[in-house]
């Protein structure tokens, strides 16, 4: 039995499949770019979100300029919106950061290898860093910077490089500050005066070029030139046996004083006791005559005869013999004969009791 003929394809069946397969694959492409197209909406609304911590701030650029001005630029913590890029670009800055920056003029360049400890003799303005104080002395000095950032927008992005011109401004202080003081000051009679006049220089310029800082502190070290550096040694220590001898010399000069000051107000004390002393006797015999005053003023003669007799009496009081003479009427005067022994009259003494009489056997 012969099996049946299978009929060709009609002459547009080949047509058919190609359309169809090229319609399968357009279905799967136009999948694969709807999944493209999902994936593109969520990445762009999710990318809209962004947040900042509680030790950062951040400023929103779109198209490179900051979203707001002064304050309202500056983006606290929390979660925030924006553009995704290039339209828009996050900038976070860390809050509150100390910053420093440190003079780049004035101080010599480091010596490095075995030649460190032997400076060179004579001092190269080109390599070694130098200022000159209002004297017209050469000196080294380095100073750093400490500040914080208050506006943050100015400071970033109001300058191609901020940091920079602090760094600037701390030169030109340093070079300022040195100009007007000289040399003992500026090394070590009033340096921190020094370092005052530096930190308000520094705060002037940066209020003139408005760079939004706060300076929290300056440090400032200065030293002389390496090629003089014993001479200044030896003045210093010069200086310090000047300070020390003085200082003995005053301290002598202060035990001298204050010994004398002692025996002064002694002797003045002593001086004061005895005058109140003398005033209070004088004023207790003026007290004591002007009360025998009205009796003597009543009789003289009572007054005179009874004073004699207190006195007398107190005068007598211990001696042994008492002769008492009165005046004679005529007013003549009384005349007193004692016969005195020629030796001393001698003490009767106990006579020693008679022996008692011996018998013989």
């Amino acid at each position: 039995m012969n099996p049946t003929p299978t009929k060709p394809p009609a002459p547009g069946g080949w047509s058919d499949a190609g359309t169809q397969a090229l319609a399968e694959a357009l279905k799967s492409s136009f999948g694969l770019v709807r999944l493209a197209l999902v994936v593109l909406v969520v990445y762009f609304c999710g990318s809209n979100f962004f947040t900042v911590s509680q030790n950062e701030r951040a400023v929103l650029l779109r198209f490179g300029q900051p979203v707001g001005r002064g304050e309202e630029a500056v983006l606290g913590p929390g979660f925030h919106l924006a553009w995704p890029y290039p339209i828009d670009e996050v900038v976070k800055i860390p809050a509150q950061q100390i910053l420093s920056a440190s003079s780049t003029v004035g101080w010599p360049r480091e010596l490095r290898g075995p030649a460190a400890n032997t400076p060179p003799p004579r001092l190269n303005p080109v390599l070694d860093g130098y200022a000159v104080t209002g004297d017209g002395n050469i000196i080294h000095a380095q100073a750093q910077l400490r500040y914080r950032v208050v506006e943050p927008v100015r400071f970033y992005f109001g300058f191609t490089n901020a940091m920079a011109l602090v760094t600037n401004a701390l030169n030109n202080a340093l070079f300022h500050a040195m100009a007007q003081f000289s040399v003992d000051d500026a090394l070590r009679l009033n340096l921190p005066a020094v370092k005052e006049r530096m930190l308000a220089r520094v705060e002037q310029l940066a209020r003139e070029q408005g760079l939004g800082i706060v300076v929290e502190q300056l440090d400032l070290v200065t030293v002389p030139p390496r090629q003089v550096k014993a001479a200044f040694d030896q003045v210093t220590a010069a200086e310090s046996e000047l300070h020390t001898k003085v200082n003995e010399a005053q301290a002598h000069a202060n035990g001298v004083r204050a010994r004398a000051q002692g025996e002064a107000s002694a002797r003045r004390n002593a001086a004061e006791a005895e005058r109140n002393r003398l005033v209070a006797e004088v004023e207790a015999e003026a007290r004591y005559f002007l009360d025998l005053l009205p009796s003597y003023r009543r009789d003289a003669a009572l007054f005179t005869a009874r004073l004699q007799v207190e006195t007398l009496g107190r005068v007598l009081t211990n001696a042994q013999d008492k002769f008492f003479l009165p005046a004679r009427a005529d007013g003549r005067p009384r005349e007193l004969r004692l016969q005195l022994n020629r030796e001393p009259a001698r003490l009767k003494t106990e006579s020693p009791a008679p022996a008692a009489p011996e018998h013989k056997h």
